[in-house]
């Protein structure tokens, strides 16, 4: 995917223009209207970053300790985002190193989500700390792991979603997830800075967003919902939990944690016999 989000030039004297095109699309189609929420939920941030930005995120480490193409990525996103937007997902009543685990492992917690019926997302691991992911929604994309800290996980991705109204959007994201321990659940917030390849997609979010704000919001926090309850269906149902991991078709480096981070895993391991 491509790490260039916005085109050159300021598409803030065609957002007249752009709404009368859209206007006029969304009369003629009546399915208009869901698709432009759905596309507006994907680019979803909303609040564009002030002149007062630092030309390197605070949160990460030193430029030079990422390869030129990777901090070249991240200072395009950080220093000139189509926009911005921070929300809180729902807690998760699990421990925090259990939470953790799911979070670091977005292929298997997917493929549980979708054995739960939760959500159709699928990611790959690529490589470490890479990963592929789609939500078979329209949207799909690669992301890198930029940062693990205990509390925290930065990630940049590229993606592209693809809409009846305005087509393939690609665009990069910087994304800082912050996870809180707090009387025993997990809170959890994430900010997102979004570029957006697009003049005419950027102008329309910047204009729309403000409106459609909920519907962004929502999308950014699905991912948080689905691991949440994946991880609470693991820890009030161990035994289906740990049966489904040991059957699902996953490389074992990618299963282990999981079972090392679950008590009841572990002690079935410790009662089966070697080979069993």
């Amino acid at each position: 995917m491509s790490t260039s989000w916005l085109e050159t030039g300021d598409p803030r004297p065609g957002h007249r223009r752009a709404l009368s095109h859209l206007q006029s699309r969304t009369d003629r189609w009546p399915v208009a209207k869901k698709n432009l929420r759905t596309t507006l939920g994907a680019l979803a941030v909303v609040a564009v970053v002030g002149e007062s930005t630092p030309p390197w995120p605070p949160f990460l480490p030193a430029r030079d300790t990422f390869s030129p193409d990777l901090a070249v990525s991240v200072e395009r996103v950080w220093t000139d985002p189509t926009l911005s937007r921070t929300v809180r997902g729902r807690s998760a009543s699990v421990p925090f190193d259990t939470y953790v685990a799911f979070v670091d492992a977005p292929d298997v917690t997917t493929a549980a989500a979708r054995f739960l019926k939760l959500g159709r997302y699928r990611v790959k691991a690529l490589a470490a700390d890479w990963y592929e992911a789609d939500d078979n929604d329209g949207s799909r994309g690669i992301y890198r792991i930029l940062l693990r800290e205990p509390h925290r996980r930065v990630v940049l991705s590229w993606g592209e979603h693809h809409g009846r109204i305005l087509g393939a959007i690609g665009g990069s994201a910087l994304t800082v997830i912050d996870l809180r321990e707090r009387d025993g659940v997990v809170d959890q917030e994430l900010a997102a800075y979004v570029r957006i390849d697009n003049a005419f997609a950027a102008a329309l979010a910047r204009l729309l967003l403000p409106i459609f704000g909920h519907l962004a919001d929502r999308k950014l926090s699905e991912g948080f919902t689905v691991t949440a309850k994946v991880a609470e269906w693991a820890l009030a149902h161990p035994g289906d939990f740990c049966a489904w991991l040991r059957r699902e078709p996953l490389p074992s480096e990618r299963r282990e944690p999981l079972l090392q981070a679950l008590p009841a895993c572990r002690a079935q391991d410790q009662l089966s016999p070697p080979g069993s």
